[in-house]
């Protein structure tokens, strides 16, 4: 099963790379988190922000299988305990199928990318920048793992 993070944006600072990689390479095998950066468009002067949130997000689209159970991360989603999220990826795991989350850029989701969803979950009320998000998810769901297992990092 394939844990697939799919954001927008390249080029992240280091604490974020390192932050990102630090967790995906503790899953075990079988257990993959995958990163797929989607290409965020330059801003210049006057943008339209709508026409690059809809060009973000049909990147975002375009790197979904089919199958894939679709997570948007979304302010107005729900909020999910680590626990919650535990019996979530026992629910994911059991059925086989991999699970991929949509995290958008500064300018938020595409409208497309919510409808695509299956669900909306929200990290926080507040307004997280989009790097760190990346980093959020990918110890969770590897703390939620560690749940599932009885690891001793969940109580570390």
């Amino acid at each position: 099963m394939r844990l697939k993070l799919i954001c927008v944006g390249q080029k992240m600072p280091g604490w974020v790379n390192e932050g990102y990689r630090e967790y995906a390479r503790r899953f075990p095998a079988g257990l993959d988190l995958v990163l797929t950066e989607v290409n965020l468009p330059g801003r210049g002067k006057n943008p339209d922000i709508d026409r690059l949130v809809r060009r973000e997000g049909e990147a975002q689209l375009a790197a979904l299988s089919p199958s894939d159970h679709v997570i948007a991360l979304e302010v107005e989603g729900r909020a999910w305990s680590t626990q919650k999220l535990a019996s979530r990826l026992e629910d994911w795991q059991m059925a086989g199928q991999d699970v991929a989350f949509l995290v958008g850029g500064p300018d938020g989701l595409a409208p497309a990318c919510r409808e695509r969803a299956d669900q909306l979950w929200s990290l926080s009320p507040l307004t997280l920048p989009h790097p760190l998000v990346r980093v959020v998810v990918a110890e969770q769901l590897y703390r939620a793992w560690a749940i599932t297992r009885n690891h001793p990092y969940h109580r570390a």
